[in-house]
């Protein structure tokens, strides 16, 4: 649609221009012609439609070339940078505002079409040496250079240490990989990779998968499968890393020494390993501190429905359970084992292996009021 309207456009621009053309010619060369008026008519018409077939005939290769033309300047200046192109758009008004000076004394060379040949090379070559003189003069800022690239290192500095901090190397303890939730937050998308997978922790966990105990080799092959998860169903970076560190012997000290080396955190869920980790300022992501984070708080005088499970370390207490594990102590209530009672919460005691909350059954507590 938009070519059909430039190519009409352009071939009533040619209608016109054969139009004034011929008055041109008559007026020059043929101005006796006027006097008779039906071939002055005439003429008027054929220059009009041959004007118009003309440009309507060759539009389209008028139009491809101007396309091309826009589309060689357009990647020309692409190249460019834009400081170059802001100070030869001033060079170039300025070498014009010069030309425009100097025509205006060429113009009074009384010899015909002379001044305006003249003219017209004084504003080609001023528009040129302008923009020429211009662009060559940006080389001797180099300030401006200098401080730009100055605030792009800066930008690009700052991206990357963000999407470093975001991605530091994340080594796996054995107590995370065994208790297998760790799995299941790499799914979720909390923890971003690359995970460490040290080979002193395989070796462990082979030794434990190998044991002649039941339970130790369960938790073993449970650690075993839980690895071989991440490694084909999670979309996420599994690093296996060969340094060993011989000369210590405890593996949790290795762990450490690792994810210092690596500038890496150390993912657990063993209190003890948080507290030495703290102590030499080695980062950790605790598992058991992100499940008490997103547990549902819970405050004293709330009531809760339970089912006591056994009896406490205390004389006369149960515990009872929460669906995310969570231990709940209830005062007398030693003699609902096995029931389901409402209780009411008294105390909530939270630490760093854990949360506990201390509750008593609603009937006592009915009785007494």
């Amino acid at each position: 649609m938009i070519n059909k309207i430039i190519r009409g456009i352009l071939s009533i621009l040619g209608a016109v221009s054969g139009l004034l053309l011929y008055n041109s010619i008559i007026h020059d060369f043929f101005f006796n012609i006027k006097d008779n008026f039906v071939f002055y008519i005439l003429g008027i018409i054929i220059s009009f439609i041959l004007g118009g077939t003309l440009l309507f005939i060759i539009s389209p290769w008028v139009m491809k070339k101007g396309n091309d033309i826009v589309n060689w300047v357009e990647n020309e200046l692409s190249n460019v940078p834009l400081t170059s192109v802001f100070i030869g758009s001033v060079g170039l008004i300025v070498g014009l505002i010069i030309a425009y000076l100097i025509s205006n004394l060429i113009n009074i060379i009384p010899i015909p079409y002379i001044g305006s040949i003249l003219s017209t090379i004084v504003y080609i070559f001023m528009a040129y040496l302008g923009v020429k003189i211009a662009t060559k003069k940006t080389e001797e800022l180099p300030n401006i250079q200098s401080i730009q690239n100055l605030f792009k290192k800066n930008i690009i500095r700052e991206k990357e240490s963000k999407k470093d901090d975001m991605r530091s190397p994340k080594v796996l303890d054995t107590s995370v990989i065994i208790d297998g939730r760790i799995a299941d937050i790499c799914k979720t998308g909390f923890i971003e990779g690359p995970l460490i997978i040290p080979e002193f922790i395989l070796a462990e966990l082979r030794h434990i998968a190998d044991s002649s105990v039941a339970i130790k080799r369960n938790r073993g092959r449970r650690g075993l499968d839980i690895l071989n998860k991440i490694q084909k169903e999670l979309d996420i970076e599994v690093i296996i890393e060969e340094t060993s560190f011989d000369d210590v012997a405890e593996v949790d000290i290795k762990l450490l020494k690792l994810a210092q080396h690596l500038g890496g955190k150390v993912v657990t869920n063993d209190y003890n390993l948080n507290k030495v980790a703290e102590f030499q300022g080695v980062p950790v992501l605790n598992i058991n501190e992100l499940a008490n984070a997103v547990k549902p708080v819970v405050l004293p005088g709330e009531e809760m429905f339970v089912q006591v499970i056994k009896d406490g370390k205390e004389s006369g207490q149960g515990l009872a359970y929460l669906d995310d594990g969570t231990m709940i102590v209830v005062e007398d209530g030693k003699k609902y084992i096995g029931q389901d009672i409402d209780v009411l919460v008294t105390s909530v005691l939270q630490t760093a292996a854990g949360r506990m909350i201390f509750a008593k059954p609603k009937s006592s507590e009915d009785k007494s009021a």
